[in-house]
């Protein structure tokens, strides 16, 4: 059985469309990261699993069963990427407070220790720093010890030192056989952390596949220089912005496409060749599978 599931789901508000007949499996064992930039859908995905809202259209199932539904909610830990701690209780008693709520949770200690939290332990959440209450907030999504866990960029605004303690106490859940969901629009923190990466863009799945593969269709280049002429039609070339006589070019292989151009008879001066950014890297990938063929879509979310 999978534990949660997406079928053809379509979200609307008003007149936006965040979601676009997206469907996602997710299975025991997993960790899975959500990739993408900001607006992408991700956290209206995340929302829809864990029965927080409803799709405007398609169908989603948690551990079996409506998300909707209390009962589906019993074995599922969650931390959203906004998140109100009571002010005036200590640390030790908000995580006491969560874990009461499930049958078989984590002792306190335990919780404290997994996630580096013992010297909060008698600290008042109103006078935690932004950082100590988002760790606190991704350390009551695993009290209960649940099934499964949905983390909404987990590690915003957080140190080095602090990310990194939190996701050794991630991968140690996953590693006692929990399943993790988490968003984040960091390659990085996804690589760290993830098994298998969902690219989503413009509210669609862009690709489904492991870490190496998922990098690779994201590297991408950018080739900017000056030319009054028509940029031509070029193997090779993802995606085209032009303001004035400054044309900025996307692709995964610069050196081809410099050859290409020269090849071509086109004048220009100015070259500049440099890696992308993560955004312009996710609007590659989007303009990429929005004009596929069936064929070549199936390929990107295999």
């Amino acid at each position: 059985m999978m534990l949660a599931r997406a079928v053809e789901v379509t979200r609307r508000y008003g007149d936006t469309l965040a979601l676009d007949r997206v469907s996602l499996d997710i299975a025991p064992g997993e960790l899975v990261g959500l990739l993408g930039p900001n607006g992408a859908g991700k956290s209206t995905l995340l929302s829809l699993l864990t029965g927080v809202r409803s799709p405007s259209a398609g169908r989603v199932e948690l551990l079996g069963g409506d998300p909707r539904r209390p009962a589906s909610r019993r074995r599922l830990g969650v931390t959203p990427q906004e998140t109100g701690l009571p002010a005036s209780l200590r640390v030790g008693e908000v995580v006491d407070f969560v874990r009461a709520h499930y049958p078989d949770p984590m002792s306190r200690d335990e919780v404290l220790a997994r996630f580096g939290l013992a010297d909060l332990v008698r600290r008042q959440t109103g006078g935690l720093s932004g950082g100590e209450k988002r760790r606190v907030a991704v350390a009551l999504a695993f009290a209960g010890r649940p099934e499964i866990v949905f983390l909404d960029e987990p590690t915003t605004g957080l140190d080095v030192e602090a990310r990194r303690s939190l996701w050794d106490g991630i991968r140690e859940f996953h590693t006692g056989g929990g399943t993790v969901v988490l968003t984040s629009h960091y390659l990085e923190e996804i690589e760290a952390l993830a098994q298998r990466v969902v690219v989503i863009g413009n509210g669609r799945v862009r690709a489904d596949d492991t870490v190496s593969a998922v990098r690779g269709l994201v590297s991408v280049r950018r080739v900017s220089l000056t030319s009054a002429v028509p940029m031509p039609a070029l193997p090779g070339l993802s995606a085209t912005d032009r303001e004035g006589d400054r044309w900025h070019l996307l692709t995964p292989d610069s050196d081809r496409l410099v050859r290409d151009i020269v090849a071509a008879g086109v004048p220009f001066t100015d070259l500049e060749v440099r890696p992308t950014s993560l955004e312009e890297a996710f609007l590659t990938l989007t303009d990429r599978t929005s004009t596929d063929t069936p064929e070549e879509s199936c390929l990107l979310s295999s």
